[in-house]
């Protein structure tokens, strides 16, 4: 499976942005779906999941409220709409593949593929 993300860039904060990931080769469809992020001199973290096949959903609380994550099982994409964006939300932000059998990819133990990151950037 390869996923490849689009649509980050630079906004102001309270600004809105949505992130794609498309999956190519393998379908990513049977898969847990999430969003993770790594700001400079951070660790990686989670952000948000989405099940498969139900589509439930999980954020993490610093997104809660603001993010949204979808999945279009027919397109094999998966997307985060992301809203009232503050400057810490600046971050290269990946998206993931969970392994088989996994129900929500929240940890970097839970992702069987990366997607190469997107670049936000928020402004104040």
């Amino acid at each position: 499976v390869q996923l490849q993300a689009s649509g980050g860039g630079l906004v102001q904060a309270g600004g809105s942005l949505r992130l794609s990931c498309a999956a190519s080769g393998r379908t990513a469809s049977p898969y847990a779906m999430g969003w993770f992020r790594q700001a400079p001199g951070k660790e990686r973290e989670f952000v948000a999941t989405i099940s498969w096949p139900r589509g439930s959903t999980y954020y993490a609380d610093s997104v809660k409220g603001r993010f949204t994550i979808s999945r279009d099982n027919a397109k094999n994409t998966v997307y985060l709409q992301m809203n009232s964006l503050k400057p810490e939300d600046t971050a290269v932000y990946y998206c993931a593949a969970g392994k088989a059998g996994i129900y929500y990819v929240t940890l970097l133990s839970h992702v069987n593929y990366w997607g190469k990151g997107t670049q936000v950037t928020v402004s104040s």
